[in-house]
């Protein structure tokens, strides 16, 4: 359990669909009991059926014990997530998209318990992305300006792990942690920057680890095979949770120490000691 000097994030990877939802709901109250966390941040752009976010999904999300909700490049893939990201603060979406025409913010501030203040960021990264958005870099340097919490924690929304270490090492010891999603591909580099801040790659994601990143593999490698488009289900088989888990000093808003765990629905119950 974290002391009453730190303050501990618990963040999860992008969960995939129904069957991600489900394990979350599920595992997410024992990982509260065993860890303590101060807040718990999900990235759930996958929410619903694998691609988007609803307001249905979201409740869901929130229900199992979520304090906040990132976003990344399929943020708007259902259309009522126009209308929800303006409803509840909670949900963000990135930073840098175009703030004049994009529904609701790239940034939360949560209060915790005992009172401290987490700015959550959310930013999508460039190389490899669509759509095309603003420059993260600039944003998150403008938005850090302005921002009073010693406590940041930023979700780096990217694909090229280029792009994600550089964003590590630019902000390092200037945020609390820098924690990448969208590969939904688990990577073992979880570690304090030298400044202070906490880098990942990439946390993972909350869905079926015998898929191809959350979906049933066979139309994957159809699509791969002949290039033609293929209807995309998403996976149901050995599901789990990737999360990585955060402490970090109250007084400076340094990283201190790091974990980082997969989960198995399958033996859940028995990997948190219950």
């Amino acid at each position: 359990m974290p002391s009453n000097k730190t303050l501990r994030i618990v963040f999860i990877g992008d969960i995939s669909g129904k069957f991600g939802r489900n394990f979350l709901g599920k595992a997410l109250p024992l990982i509260r009991i065993k860890y303590g966390p101060d807040i718990v941040i999900a990235n759930g752009e996958n929410a619903a059926g694998g691609l988007g976010i609803t307001r249905q999904t979201a409740m869901e999300i929130f229900d199992s014990g979520v304090d906040v909700i990132t976003g990344g490049n399929h943020i708007w893939d259902k259309r009522e997530a126009l209308v929800l990201l303006k409803e509840n603060s909670r949900i963000i979406r990135p930073l840098n998209f175009p703030p004049a025409t994009t529904p609701g913010k790239g940034h939360y501030v949560f209060q915790t318990r005992d009172n401290c203040e987490v700015l959550v960021i959310n930013a999508q990264g460039r190389v490899f992305m669509e759509p095309v958005v603003d420059n993260p870099f600039l944003y998150i340097d403008a938005l850090l300006e302005t921002s009073t919490q010693k406590i940041i924690f930023v979700d780096f929304h990217a694909e090229a792990t280029a792009e994600k270490q550089a964003m590590g090492f630019y902000l390092d010891g200037r945020v609390s942690a820098v924690i990448g999603t969208h590969t939904h591909v688990q990577t073992a580099d979880l570690r304090i920057l030298p400044k202070g801040t906490a880098y990942m790659s990439d946390v993972g994601m909350t869905g079926a680890f015998d898929s191809i990143i959350g979906m049933k593999p066979e139309p994957v490698i159809r699509r791969f095979l002949t290039g033609i488009n293929q209807r995309y289900e998403v996976a149901e088989k050995n599901v789990v949770l990737d999360m990585a888990i955060i402490d970090v000093e109250k007084a400076t808003g340094y990283a201190v120490s790091t974990d980082y765990m997969k989960i198995y629905e399958s033996s859940y119950q028995r990997q948190l000691d219950f």
